[in-house]
C-alpha cells in the first residue's frame, strides 16, 4: 500500500482504507455480490474468519469492537445476507458498540427494479445503524470509509451499514488514501470538576453507576482508585461488570435482572447519584423506576459522551458531556472531603454483595447444582477469563455468581439477543488466544447460533460452552407459569445430545449430570485442547437460582 495515488479497483482501494484504519480482523459470510473485495483480501495482512451464518458474523464483529473500542467489520452478501445480519446491528446499537457492516448490492444499473436480492439498504437499518450509506463511485471509497470509522466511535458509539454495488467494485478509480482515523475524545470542563467536587463535599450517601462504553482498563483503574479514596459505593449497570473490581471493597454489585433488594433500597436513599458512561435505560432502572422522571429526587450527575443522551429521560443537576475514559482522567484531579459519613455503609454494602454473590448458598432441584458449577469456576478459571452469554435465565448464573475482575472480562449483550455467546466467544479468542473463553449458554439460546461452533473448530478456537439445558425456553416459561401457571403452551424444547454434537463437529463434548461429576469433566474439557460443550442438563423445576416452577404456581394461586 502506498501513499501515491495509482489505479485500483474499488475492492482494493476498500481494503487498502481498511488496513490504513488499523483493521485486523474482518468476520464474514462470502457472497458473489463482493468477490473483487475477497479477491483484494487475498494479499492482505488482515486476518478473514469466515463464518457459518450472517448473525453470527456480526455478532462476532460486535464483540470484536466491544474487546478493541475500535469498529468490528463484517461482510455479508446482499438481501438475506444483509437482514440475517440484523441482529448484531441492534445489539452494536442498543450496546454502543462501534462497528461498520458492508453490504454487498446489485449492479447499479439494475436499481430500482426489484431486482434479484434487492434492499433499499437506508430504509431497512435506517432506525437500526448511526449511518446507512451506498457508494456509487469507487473514487469516494476513502472519503466515505474515514466517515464510517468516524461516525461509529463518535459520541455514543453505534454501527454503520455501507452498501457496495458490485460493478463499483471492479471499476477502476486513481484516489489517494485517506489519513488513518483517530477517535475524537471529549472532555470534562475544570468548573465542573469543580461543582461535582463541591456536590461530593456536600453529600450524605453518594453513589455511583458505571455503564455504557467507553471506557478502557486504565480508565477502570483510575475511577476505581478515585472510589478508593472517597469511599464511595459503585454499582454497574446492566452487563457492564466489567467497569469495576468485582473484589474491590467499594463494589456494591450490579443493576441487571434479579437486583439485590438491599442495592435497590441504598441507590434510592442516595442524596447524590453519578452516572458514569450509561443511559440508566429499562433494565437497570428497573422499568424507569429507580428514579424519578424526569427530574429525579437525588441531584444527578450524568456523565455521556453523546450530548443528545444529557437530559433525554432524566434532567440532571450537573450534566458533563465527556467519555468515559476522559472523565476518569479528570477526576484525579477531585479531592475528597474531611468527613466521609457514608465510608461505614459502603463497607456494608460490599460485605452484602460478597453474601449475595456466593453460590455456595444457592441449592435448587435436581443432582447438578448450577451453584457448584460456579463455585467451582470461581476455583479454577483465571481472573481474566472471557465469559459469554447470550440471553435466558441461565445468564443469572454468571451475572451473579462469576467476580468480574478484568475490564474486557464479559461479553453479553444489554440488547437481550438470545444466540450471542458462541460467536462473542468466538470473535474473543480469535483477538486474545491465550485468555480463556467461556460460554455459559442455555439449551434455547446455544441453538440461535450454534452452528457457528463450527468456526470455532475451523480455526482452532479452544473456545469452552457450558450448555445449560432445561428443556424449554426457560425465561418466556417463568413469565408465562406467573402469568397463565400450568398452561403450558410454546415454551417446550426437545433437544438433541450437545455432547454427541459437538465431536460431530470435530469438537470435545462430554455429558455432566451430577455436581460432583462436573469438576473432573471441566477439567478434561479444558484439557483437551478443542473447543468444547459440557452437557449440563438441570431440573426443569430449577427455573431461577432462587424459585421453582411449582412455586411460580403457587403463588399465582388465590
Amino acid at each position: 500500500m502506498t501513499d501515491a495515488p495509482r489505479p485500483r479497483t474499488g475492492g482494493q482501494i476498500l481494503v487498502d482504507q481498511l488496513a490504513r484504519h488499523g483493521v485486523g480482523d474482518i468476520f464474514c459470510v462470502p457472497g458473489e455480490s463482493y468477490l473483487a473485495v475477497l479477491d483484494a483480501l487475498h494479499d492482505a495482512e488482515i486476518r478473514l474468519t469466515v463464518c457459518r451464518q450472517e448473525g453470527g458474523a456480526a455478532m462476532m464483529a460486535e464483540a470484536h469492537g466491544k474487546l478493541t473500542g475500535r469498529p468490528g467489520i463484517c461482510f455479508v452478501t446482499r438481501g438475506p445476507g444483509a437482514t440475517n445480519a440484523a441482529p448484531g446491528l441492534h445489539i452494536a446499537r442498543q450496546d454502543s458498540t462501534p462497528m461498520i457492516l458492508f453490504v454487498g448490492q446489485i449492479e447499479r444499473a439494475a436499481r430500482e427494479r426489484e431486482a434479484f436480492q434487492e434492499l433499499d439498504y437506508r430504509a431497512v437499518f435506517g432506525t437500526i445503524a448511526k449511518w446507512v450509506t451506498e457508494i456509487d463511485s469507487a473514487d469516494r471509497l476513502p472519503e466515505l470509509i474515514a466517515r464510517a470509522f468516524h461516525v461509529a466511535t463518535a459520541g455514543r458509539p453505534g454501527p454503520v451499514v455501507i452498501a457496495l454495488p458490485e460493478d463499483m467494485l471492479t471499476e477502476t478509480a486513481t484516489v489517494a488514501d485517506a489519513p488513518a482515523f483517530r477517535p475524537v475524545e471529549t472532555h470534562p470542563a475544570l468548573s465542573q470538576m469543580v461543582a461535582l467536587q463541591t456536590m461530593l463535599a456536600q453529600a450524605d450517601k453518594p453513589f455511583a453507576i458505571l455503564g455504557g462504553s467507553r471506557w478502557s482498563a486504565e480508565a477502570v483503574r483510575r475511577f476505581a482508585r478515585f472510589a478508593d479514596l472517597f469511599s464511595l459505593p459503585v454499582a454497574c449497570s446492566f452487563r457492564r461488570q466489567g467497569h469495576f473490581p468485582a473484589d474491590h471493597r467499594c463494589y456494591a454489585g450490579d443493576l441487571g435482572l434479579g437486583v439485590n433488594p438491599t442495592l435497590l433500597a441504598r441507590i434510592k436513599d442516595s442524596d447524590l447519584l453519578l452516572v458514569v458512561g450509561g443511559r440508566l435505560s429499562e433494565i437497570p432502572s428497573q422499568g424507569y423506576t429507580l428514579l424519578d422522571i424526569p427530574g429525579p429526587r437525588q441531584r444527578l450527575v450524568h456523565i455521556h459522551p453523546d450530548p443528545e443522551e444529557l437530559g433525554r429521560v432524566y434532567s440532571p443537576a450537573l450534566a458533563i458531556n465527556a467519555s468515559p475514559t476522559a472523565f476518569a482522567a479528570a477526576i484525579e484531579t477531585v479531592q475528597p472531603p474531611r468527613a466521609l459519613p457514608w465510608a461505614a455503609g459502603t463497607d456494608d454494602l460490599h460485605a452484602e454483595y460478597l453474601a449475595w454473590s456466593d453460590p455456595t448458598r444457592i441449592t435448587t432441584p435436581g443432582a447438578l447444582q448450577m451453584g457448584g458449577v460456579m463455585a467451582h469456576l470461581r476455583e479454577v478459571l483465571p481472573a481474566d477469563a472471557i465469559l459469554c452469554n447470550g440471553a435466558g435465565n441461565f445468564a443469572t448464573w454468571v451475572h451473579r455468581f462469576w467476580p468480574f475482575r478484568a475490564h474486557d472480562g464479559q461479553l453479553a449483550p444489554t440488547s437481550g439477543s438470545m444466540g450471542y455467546g458462541v460467536p462473542a466467544a468466538v470473535g474473543a479468542k480469535r483477538l486474545l488466544p491465550d485468555r480463556t473463553v467461556v460460554v455459559v449458554s442455555g439449551d434455547g439460546d446455544f441453538l440461535m447460533n450454534g452452528q457457528d461452533f463450527a468456526t470455532a473448530v475451523q480455526y482452532d478456537l479452544p473456545i469452552l460452552v457450558i450448555l445449560v439445558d432445561n428443556g424449554m425456553y426457560g425465561t418466556i416459561r417463568m413469565h408465562q407459569e406467573r402469568e397463565y401457571p400450568g398452561r403450558v403452551s410454546g415454551t417446550a424444547l426437545k433437544n438433541p445430545d450437545f455432547a454427541a454434537y459437538a465431536t460431530a463437529f470435530g469438537g470435545y463434548g462430554e455429558r455432566v449430570e451430577r455436581t460432583e461429576d462436573f469438576p473432573a469433566a471441566l477439567a478434561r474439557a479444558l484439557g483437551s485442547g478443542l473447543p468444547a460443550i459440557l452437557h449440563c442438563p438441570i431440573d426443569p423445576e430449577a427455573i431461577t437460582p432462587t424459585t421453582t416452577i411449582q412455586a411460580l404456581r403457587d403463588r399465582k394461586r388465590p
